[in-house]
């Protein structure tokens, strides 16, 4: 928690931490006051319209589904920093597959460290891959939007499902 709270003062960059309220006595002293400035640790957000608004450049996140696919879809690039099960996949491929993010890695005892952070963090918001890591979100939410848009592949998916569904119940 240390880590990543000074990861994030570091970057420079403006940020917004959703800490629960149980998590919060983690987190380093005189942390919340220190980077206020540039920083708010809030315990609960809408996390879809956050990630929707215009001023968002980056989503550190867990890599677990929804919120990678939430990220995707509206376009957000991410620094990945998987815990467990589907998130080590997910964050695979929002790195590599995708292209849209960067995974942040432990040290040899299996601590993510401030500077790994803060490096990622800085590389997505300002670095020349971050550029394209933001072209490629921004592709990606596009097919997604074409997707489950009138015709679209999802789109056409459940309706056939449906209509499935309504053939099996005659």
């Amino acid at each position: 928690m240390e880590e990543l709270a000074w990861g994030l003062g570091d970057s420079n960059c403006q940020f917004l931490w959703v800490v629960r309220t149980k998590e919060e006595a983690k987190l380093p002293k005189d942390f919340v006051i220190e980077t206020s400035e540039k920083g708010l640790v809030v315990s609960w957000c809408p996390q879809l319209q956050v990630l929707a608004h215009k001023a968002v450049g980056c989503f550190v996140t867990h890599c677990g589904w929804n919120s990678t696919l939430e990220a995707l879809s509206l376009g957000v690039p991410m620094v990945a920093m998987p815990q467990w099960t589907d998130q080590n996949t997910n964050a695979k491929y929002v790195m590599d597959v995708w292209r849209m993010g960067l995974r942040v890695w432990c040290n040899d005892k299996g601590i993510v460290r401030r500077e790994e952070i803060e490096h990622c963090v800085r590389e997505v918001m300002e670095g020349e891959r971050g550029k394209e890591m933001k072209r490629n979100a921004i592709k990606w939410s596009e097919l997604a939007k074409e997707a489950v848009g009138e015709g679209g592949s999802s789109y056409r998916n459940i309706d056939e499902f449906v209509a499935k569904l309504g053939r099996s119940t005659e």
